[in-house]
């Protein structure tokens, strides 16, 4: 089972995504993940990547693309896999079709006052990562971090004003690649207002 799941900062993809993988036995590949980790193996392409984003300039497309073909050839994904950003563009949904054949794209819908609401709610301790909501994941004691006693801060990108920069950047970018998918009959669009175990039931219904 090949999947992409496609949705906005905040749509919970990543939660969605760690939960799918257990239950359908396939890798969960992130492209930040994956650039993360060849920068710290410093792999041939981790030491490229390193080096672009130190200078300020956006991963392109090409290197993005051998990373995720370098993935594929991982024995993990003989049996499928769950993409979460990438594609971001049509041109890489064209370079992955020639890869791969991609069973469902999974669009996790979430209006911009969710998206807001959930964003700006989080909260980070900044030493060891830990990671609260306010409202749907909130410490023991309001403001700081269970483990440390340390106080949580808010990233500046979960701000509102970043969040919804973030939002119009990712509709710019992806509105194509939901219509490219749609154009394709792929694309499956779930309400991800719900609880990550209702989002997950819906997800497995429309990949049955």
């Amino acid at each position: 089972m090949n999947l992409v799941f496609l949705g906005p900062p905040g749509a919970g993809k990543g939660t969605i995504a760690a939960k799918a993988k257990d239950v359908l036995n396939i890798p969960h590949i992130s492209t930040g993940d994956l650039f993360r980790a060849a920068i710290k193996n410093e792999t041939e392409l981790g030491k490229k990547v390193k080096a672009i984003m130190a200078s300020g300039e956006l991963v392109p497309d090409s290197v993005t693309i051998d990373m995720v073909r370098e993935r594929f050839m991982e024995k993990d994904t003989e049996l499928g896999f769950i993409l979460d950003g990438f594609p971001r563009t049509i041109f890489q949904a064209d370079e992955l079709s020639l890869m791969k054949t991609i069973d469902h794209v999974i669009n996790f819908a979430l209006d911009t006052s969710s998206v807001v609401k959930r964003l700006s709610g989080r909260r980070v301790c900044k030493s060891n990562g830990n990671t609260y909501h306010i409202i749907y994941n909130p410490p023991k004691v309001e403001g700081v971090d269970d483990e440390t006693g340390e106080p949580l801060i808010q990233r500046d990108d979960d701000k509102e004003e970043a969040i919804l920069n973030r939002l119009s950047v990712y509709e710019k970018q992806t509105q194509p690649l939901i219509a490219y998918y749609e154009s394709l009959g792929l694309l499956r669009t779930i309400d991800s207002s719900h609880a990550p175990e209702h989002v997950l039931k819906e997800l497995l219904s429309v990949i049955k």
